[in-house]
């Protein structure tokens, strides 16, 4: 296979953590060309999407960990996989990417679906199973947030739409003198919708990620907050810990594996804490390696090889 990985630039990968650069690694290791492009290196000419690339070599051992090759320009058409693994947020040049992506559409195999990341905010596509997530609202309403807050016990977390990596989330109660401060930060003075939930007490004891491959269970771990942050990422110290699978983590992987394969949303990671589904990460959801060593399996194996069946099936 021909693979595009339309991603931010090498310089930010991280040997030992970056879910993209172990399935880059592991196309190569099994004989596959890899292309490294940004979303600024894609282009429309006469309607044809193509993209201004360089081939990637990876390796754990060399620093940097992966170089580029010369500058080429391809027709996107003319190869295998355009994998979108590009940081959030979702911003206008995300958008516009997924627009020329669009273009794609029954040529390459494109993942994640341009259409199914405009339509999936990692933050509301989740209230599509309010059956399965704690109590939330969606509001940039200061008066409705604070009603909220106090119907569901007192303490609520509130997160901007296009955060990532717990970027801008905050435990908030009516009692504490800094609310107004941060539901008017978080909402930037009512001008912008905001999501508030139920706070959960388990997210001491750590949030699990699970990722998902074509809408089945591919692994998991548990990211535990550390220094009593409220925050369990990755990103931002949460240490990681083996987990499995309980009954209602079942119950929510079988539950929203069908719409993610409906909306063509090959690897996905889920968020969920004390059984309650808080997130659905479709951008460029991490944590494949941890998963791997915690597991003593490839997973980043079993993403090429869907990749290459689901090839050898069209």
């Amino acid at each position: 296979m021909r693979i595009v990985v339309v991603m931010d630039p090498v310089s930010t990968v991280q040997v030992d953590e970056d879910t993209s650069f172990a399935i880059m690694l592991e196309a190569e290791r099994r004989g596959h060309r890899v292309d490294h492009c940004t979303a600024q290196d894609l282009f429309l000419e006469a309607g044809v999407a193509g993209a201004r690339v360089r081939r990637a070599r990876c390796s754990r051992e060399t620093t940097p960990p992966i170089t580029l090759g010369e500058v080429e320009d391809v027709a996107l058409a003319d190869v295998d996989v355009v994998f979108v693994r590009k940081d959030p947020p979702f911003d206008a040049d995300y958008l516009w990417a997924t627009q020329v992506l669009e273009g794609l559409r029954g040529q390459t195999l494109v993942v994640n679906d341009p259409r199914g990341l405009r339509d999936a905010n990692e933050k509301l596509y989740a209230t599509h199973f309010p059956e399965l997530m704690p109590e939330t609202l969606v509001t940039s309403h200061k008066d409705r947030i604070k009603a909220f807050t106090a119907r569901v016990g007192g303490r609520a977390v509130i997160k901007p739409l296009d955060g990532k990596g717990g970027e801008g989330i905050f435990a908030i109660a009516n009692d504490d003198p800094n609310v107004n401060a941060i539901l008017e930060t978080v909402t930037r003075e009512g001008r912008r919708l905001a999501m508030v939930q139920r706070y959960l007490p388990e997210v001491k004891q750590g949030d699990k990620r699970i990722l998902l491959l074509n809408g089945e269970f591919l692994g998991v771990i548990l990211r535990v907050p550390q220094g009593g942050d409220l925050r369990s990422n990755i990103h931002v110290g949460g240490r990681v810990a083996a987990t499995e699978l309980d009954e209602a983590d079942q119950r929510i992987v079988a539950t929203v594996g069908p719409r993610l394969r409906q909306d063509g949303l090959v690897f996905v990671g889920l968020d969920v804490i004390g059984g309650y589904l808080t997130e659905v990460n479709v951008t460029s959801p991490t944590g494949i390696q941890q998963a791997s060593r915690l597991s003593g399996q490839n997973l980043e194996a079993k993403v090429i090889e869907w990749l290459e069946t689901s090839l050898s099936s069209t």
